[in-house]
């Protein structure tokens, strides 16, 4: 199916010359996938359909896959799956071309890395929590308090806005 040193670079060509309508399923499945100097998933797998349309390819793509990310209450790394859907229209010409700006390349090969990636860091948590009810860290002396209690009063508020507080 695809390159092992770039696997998500697809030849496509063949759609091309098939008739409107047609249309083209290339499953994929890896145990670890790199999309990135940032970003690996593992056990990444999913689908991208190719329909051959007037103005150019449209792609239809799902995947999920697992990547490690750290809480931002307790800092610790966790596992996240991340799930996407998406679609692109690879233009056959620049008056086609969508808002997103894709070109269908003359050789005929699409390497969707970059796409994955994209969809993959949209997906991505902008709050990272381990478990909904993370208790984070002891601002006094950093204790996780999702292990034991160090005994410090979490709630004090030394901020000179703390007074308006009262008047709600």
């Amino acid at each position: 199916m695809a390159n092992p040193r770039k696997p998500f670079r697809l030849n496509v060509g063949f759609i091309i010359h098939e008739e409107v309508g047609y249309s083209h399923k290339f499953p994929f499945e890896y145990e670890k996938a790199v999309l990135g100097d940032d970003l690996t998933l593992e056990n990444f797998s999913g689908m991208i359909v190719i329909d051959r349309a007037q103005q150019g390819l449209v792609v239809q793509g799902e995947f999920s896959g697992d990547t490690t990310l750290e809480c931002v209450r307790c800092l610790k790394e966790f596992r996240h799956t991340l799930h996407a859907d998406w679609t692109e229209l690879y233009a056959f010409n620049q008056k086609s071309v969508s808002e997103s700006g894709l070109l269908m390349p003359e050789d005929g090969h699409i390497d969707f890395a970059p796409v994955l990636r994209e969809y993959a860091l949209l997906e991505v948590p902008l709050k990272a929590l381990c478990k909904p009810d993370c208790k984070g860290l002891c601002i006094e002396c950093g204790q996780d308090l999702n292990v034991k209690d160090c005994g410090h009063s979490q709630g004090e508020d030394d901020s000179p806005f703390s007074v308006l507080k009262q008047l709600l």
